[in-house]
């Protein structure tokens, strides 16, 4: 390796000590394609003695091979280590790197210029203090240059460099460095961004990155590193916030131990501090602050620790330990914004998994108050969100949660979404503040419950589910069962898709987001009726697994049973009572299931009906058999 310290040689352990206690900065590099991000990383990496022989060899091999820069050393790529990003010259994923300097050490990740994959620069940016947003010289401010700037001030990076790069190729021109400058300074007042530094820079020739050297003589601002090595790190900010630990984890190694482990993400803790444990509220003082090296007296912001308390109460994984002063907010309805980072798009009711530090409940977005046009600012109406989209929207969880605005704390206001299904991360959001509503509303305590209704009527209450496309005989083989059902004096409701679209859902048309709206609407409805003692059938197409899950979560595990009424398209298509295929086929209908919009089959129906095999009314014979079976006919 080249040197990096000459105590390495001499001194190897007096290095080490001198090494442990500089402070760690991380930031990330941004901005649009081929505006020299990976290049810039390389350089750094380079310059400061960062690279092993092989690396160097590596380097000069890969530079004949794939380089971009003639006979000259392509930087770029020490960092770009996909295959695809070196034939194409660009960043896929995020790459992260190490250096050092006397000063500081660092850790900087590469994020790709791509919109396609601004995700990606999403996940560089969530744990970074500061941000390098490069420009190219010669096409200045871009689409991506604004996207990205948006991002970081949303993710709440207030250091940020804009490095005006490639002045090599504009012949070092000040009235261009000028420019570029005016015209992304009037955007970053807009979106809120203070602390902006503008450096001119040639990334490829080395100028202001760790030297001024002697190309840009009008310029007597700082070099790159020396602003690197100088800025404020978040975890100093973070020491003078109210404390708080996200618990990761609940140590209980043998009876007489139980504590609770975790990174602190804000401010002190002191032996005796009184503390609060949120969501649940409940209070302690601080017995001991355990860590691998002993315990301490007191531990600060960014420390890993284990807290033993005074007093036995019940702290799971997920839940946030504050300063009782100061305690976290608990709340399950959210203003946020939503950065929405998968092709599908975001639906309105549909169910996700919301993970928050260690804590994962079930969301649903309730309402997306607007979109944000990040070219020019302007708030669009939206129904959905698409890839990379940014909204800001109301969200609703079926329990509460400990939390911090995410301007106040970015560890304890962060979250992400999770495709229940897939188990793909599919968004990342920013908590504004708790809904008043979500105060102000709270479950009323009634003596007559579903157990005693039930008993009233001598029966089990519960959900027939039955999903299959259009024509497959879902509403005859329902309404079967329920004549079945009424005539042996049990106490039934059905709910048919087209009688339910005349009245609570007449407001709703047949997208993809009006489709998830109306089965929560119905899930809803089915989940009172459940309550009220009845023994409920619905009939609808219910074409998408999430929200029949959905459905099923709102009920307890025996009440739900999901009827498959199993039949082929031709055979479906080939009754066409309403004639929707034909107008479907005609170009008429659009957005109509099985023609032009899809169907997912369910994977493991409770109950299978193939109704090629079996008529209407041994359907209805069998179902009526199958709930008795599963003791929903009482004795």
């Amino acid at each position: 390796m080249a040197h990096i310290s000459d105590l390495i040689a001499t001194d190897i352990e007096q290095y080490l000590q001198a090494h442990e206690k500089k402070s760690l900065l991380r930031f990330i590099t941004c901005g649009s394609v081929d505006d020299g991000k990976s290049t810039l990383i390389g350089r750094l990496l380079y310059e400061s003695k960062m690279l092993f022989e092989d690396q160097l060899a590596a380097m000069e091999a890969d530079s004949k091979k794939y380089g971009t820069q003639g006979e000259n050393l392509d930087f770029a790529l020490l960092v770009d280590g996909l295959a695809a990003e070196r034939e194409q010259g660009i960043t896929i994923d995020v790459a992260y790197r190490f250096f050092s300097t006397d000063k500081r050490k660092f850790i900087v990740a590469d994020t790709p210029g791509h919109e396609q994959y601004t995700r990606n620069m999403v996940t560089g940016a969530s744990t970074a203090d500061a941000a390098v947003l490069m420009v190219d010289a010669r096409r200045g401010v871009l689409t991506q240059t604004r996207r990205h700037s948006y991002l970081v001030s949303l993710l709440g990076i207030r250091h940020i460099v804009v490095a005006i790069n490639k002045m090599d190729l504009v012949d070092y021109a000040e009235p261009v460095f000028r420019r570029i400058c005016d015209d992304y300074r009037s955007f970053a007042e807009q979106i809120g961004l203070a602390d902006v530094t503008f450096i001119p820079m040639s990334a490829y020739e080395g100028d202001n990155i760790i030297e001024s050297g002697a190309n840009m003589p009008w310029c007597r601002g700082t070099t790159l590193m020396s602003y690197l090595e100088t800025v404020e790190i978040d975890e100093e900010r973070l020491q003078k916030q109210p404390f708080r630990l996200p618990v990761q984890w609940v140590n209980r190694p043998n009876l007489d131990f139980r504590g609770f482990a975790g990174t602190i993400a804000g401010g002190i803790v002191k032996l005796g501090d009184r503390i609060r444990v949120q969501p649940s509220g409940k209070e302690s003082t601080v017995a001991r602050i355990v860590t691998r090296d002993g315990d301490l007296a007191q531990a600060v912001a960014g420390q890993s620790i284990t807290l033993t308390l005074a007093d036995e109460i019940d702290i799971s994984r997920g839940d946030v330990i504050s300063t009782a002063d100061s305690p976290a907010g608990s709340a399950d309805q959210f203003e946020t914004t939503l950065v929405w980072m998968h092709d599908e798009p975001l639906l309105p009711g549909r169910p996700y998994l919301l993970k928050i530090g260690a804590k994962t409940v079930t969301a649903t977005v309730t309402h997306i108050k607007y979109q944000v046009n990040v070219n020019t600012l302007e708030h669009v109406a939206a129904r959905t969100l698409d890839l990379n989209a940014i909204g800001v929207c109301n969200l609703s969880l079926d329990r509460p949660i400990a939390f911090d605005p995410y301007a106040d704390n970015r560890d304890t206001g962060g979250f992400i979404l999770i495709d229940r299904l897939s188990n793909n991360t599919v968004g990342a959001g920013l908590i504004h503040f708790a809904l008043r509503r979500s105060q102000n509303i709270h479950m009323q305590h009634v003596d007559v419950d579903k157990a005693a209704r039930a008993a009233l009527k001598h029966q089990k209450p519960c959900v027939l589910w039955f999903t299959g496309l259009s024509g497959a005989g879902k509403s005859t083989i329902a309404n079967l069962v329920e004549k079945t059902l009424h005539a042996h004096g049990y106490h039934t409701y059905l709910l048919d898709g087209d009688n339910v679209r005349h009245g609570l859902n007449k407001d709703l048309g047949f997208t993809e987001a009006d489709r998830v709206e109306n089965i929560r609407r119905v899930a809803e409805v089915a989940k009172l009726m459940v309550d009220a003692g009845l023994i409920v059938i619905t009939a609808f197409i219910s074409p998408f697994r999430a929200e029949r899950q959905m459905a099923r979560s709102l009920m307890a595990e025996d009440e739900f049973i999901e009827v498959f009424i199993d039949t082929p398209l031709e055979v479906a298509e080939g009754r066409d009572a309403k004639g929707l295929y034909k107008k479907a086929r005609r170009g008429e209908l659009k957005n109509f299931t099985g023609i032009d919009s899809p169907y997912e089959a369910p994977e493991a129906p409770d109950v299978r009906i193939n109704t090629v095999t079996m008529s209407a009314d041994e359907a209805a014979t069998y179902l009526v058999l199958e709930l008795q079976r599963r003791g929903g006919l009482g004795d």
